[in-house]
């Protein structure tokens, strides 16, 4: 069991609002929060000074590429970026080699997160290899814990399954998370089809990929009732699509990531492939879209979609690259810089919002007593720059490398050990 902790001289800001107050932390769990608390003999005090104490953040997607992409990131490297990110909890997606479609492999990413920075929960994959003709066993893991499933990377496409896997999943107890691309009109497209990709003469995917399979799976929800979540939602249309759907009462949630509040396809006119992602990067008028849709509760959480490549991939032509960027270090930062929302909204779709979604009840919740000490310590005021090579991941494909932030984390504290103490890793 690790020491007593005292963090001192924050601000808690939770879903019970914004008091100042110490939190301290015995065993794990949040034993007191209160002005002026005592540090007990042999306590660990941490400074937080002009910070916000704050429920740790929750991740509902990361790809940690472990197994089989070691190359790119593993576990434990992932989990670094992640606490220094405040995140305590991620939901690793399963789109490893060989894929999270089965009982086993959930086995082998527990045990590769046992030790973590922080809580590694995997998804499972929708269908067997991520395929999209046959149901994995969703049984078999949900059973060990699994609670999100998705085929992220590539969209079911074939609606008769995709209407079985809802049935299946509201049997279970269990939430779908659908990556919106119809593969028919998507057609290979590598960049956001609009000017810049006919500028630079580079296939393009339409807004209409994202938002015709949102529409389909949107139509499946009303169908069998089952609840759903949509991952990286980028464009305007899919925005008014989940915004009807809530106003109808459908039990659907949607994540937004930072590149599509922060990027748009004009940051590809070098043809550099940091800046290629998928979805990919759109317009002006979709970014405030997803900015509205964050800020009005139509997109319920906002998800790193931390996606590491090793420099060689991501040194090839555009067309040839794979798409992905890091995230787990930098999301925070441009929530609170570029949303212009106070911190609880930003905190809420950080935290709360993805913890409920992904039913992780020991992550998100109030820093209260016998809470489990899983927490943040910001301060929205640092400022910092961006160097990929003092990123924790293994990669350094960050479209922000130069970019200066507001907002960093001090410490996080996961189970009530000091993972992150100001600003170093401590493992």
């Amino acid at each position: 069991m690790s020491a007593d902790v005292l963090l001192r001289g924050g601000t808690v800001l939770d879903q019970q609002g914004r008091r100042r107050a110490d939190v301290l932390v015995v065993d794990g769990l949040v034993a007191s929060v209160g002005e002026a608390l005592a540090a007990p003999a042999g306590a660990v005090v941490l400074d937080a000074g002009g910070c916000l104490v704050a429920p740790g953040l929750v991740d509902l997607h990361a790809h940690l590429r472990q197994p089989g992409m070691e190359e790119a990131e593993t576990v434990a490297t992932a989990s670094r970026a992640a606490a220094l990110g405040g995140y305590t909890a991620v939901v690793a997606m399963p789109n490893t080699d060989p894929p999270v479609d089965s009982a086993s492999v959930v086995r082998d990413v527990v045990e590769l997160a046992a030790g973590a920075c922080c809580d590694v929960r995997p998804a499972g994959a929708i269908t067997r290899g991520r395929a999209g003709t046959e149901l994995a066993p969703m049984a078999e893991m949900a059973a060990l814990g699994v609670r999100l499933f998705t085929d992220d990377g590539a969209g079911v496409q074939d609606s008769g399954l995709m209407r079985r896997a809802l049935e299946y999943a509201s049997a279970l107890g269990i939430t779908l998370a659908q990556h919106c691309e119809d593969a028919g009109l998507a057609g290979g497209g590598q960049l956001h089809e609009g000017a810049w990709s006919s500028r630079m003469g580079i296939p393009g995917m339409p807004a209409a990929a994202e938002e015709v399979m949102l529409a389909r799976d949107l139509a499946l929800v009303r169908l069998t009732g089952a609840p759903m979540h949509f991952l990286h939602l980028s464009t305007e249309g899919s925005v008014a699509l989940v915004r009807a759907a809530k106003a109808a009462g459908l039990p659907v949630t949607a994540e937004a990531a930072p590149h599509h509040f922060t990027l748009t396809a004009a940051c590809a006119a070098s043809y550099d492939p940091v800046f290629k992602v998928n979805p990919p990067l759109r317009d002006d008028t979709d970014v405030e879209a997803v900015k509205a849709g964050l800020a009005d509760g139509t997109l319920d959480a906002i998800a790193t979609d931390h996606a590491p490549h090793p420099q060689e991939a991501k040194e090839r032509a555009f067309e040839a690259a794979p798409p992905g960027m890091l995230g787990l270090e930098t999301t925070l930062s441009l929530a609170l810089g570029e949303l212009d929302l106070p911190p609880e909204k930003v905190l809420a779709l950080l935290s709360w919002h993805p913890a409920a979604i992904a039913r992780l009840d020991d992550h998100g919740g109030p820093v209260a007593e016998g809470r489990p000490a899983n927490l943040c310590v910001i301060d929205p005021d640092a400022t910092w720059v961006v160097d990929p090579d003092r990123l924790a991941s293994r990669s350094r494909n960050t479209p922000y490398a130069g970019r200066r932030l507001t907002g960093k984390v001090r410490h996080t504290l996961l189970r009530g050990e000091p993972v992150v103490v100001d600003g170093e890793a401590r493992r």
